[in-house]
């Protein structure tokens, strides 16, 4: 049974920083792609960011480049997210996900696992 469990949300002030951590679990992940959706109240769930568990290439959405940064641990299986400068346009369930990409990009209907989320409010 495949299991995402996400940590490290909570309350911060413009500005701060947050760590997100995934820790996976269930199956080997070659050939996936780990990575963090989002999703305010009333909006759709996006993308955020993913990075390849085979190669570690990584992809961003552009409203967060330059201020999350997304890692791997392959020997301990956990994908984070380093979270910096964050915006209350920042705030919102953030759920780790993963799917069987080869490459492509993780669009959310690529996603074959979902964490249950983490919620992340950043106030003005």
């Amino acid at each position: 049974q495949v299991q995402l469990v996400e940590s490290g949300g909570g309350l911060v002030q413009a500005g701060g920083s947050l760590r997100l951590s995934c820790a996976a679990s269930g199956r080997t992940f070659i050939g996936y792609a780990m990575g963090w959706f989002r999703q305010a109240p009333g909006k759709e769930r996006e993308f955020v960011a993913s990075i390849s568990w085979t190669t570690g290439s990584t992809d961003y959405t552009d409203s967060v480049k330059g201020r999350f940064t997304i890692s791997r641990d392959n020997a301990k299986k956990t994908v984070s997210l380093q979270m910096n400068s964050l915006k209350p346009e920042d705030t919102a369930l953030y759920y780790c996900a993963a799917g069987l990409t080869y490459g492509l990009k993780l669009s959310a209907n690529r996603v074959d696992y979902w964490g249950q989320g983490t919620q992340v409010t950043v106030s003005s």
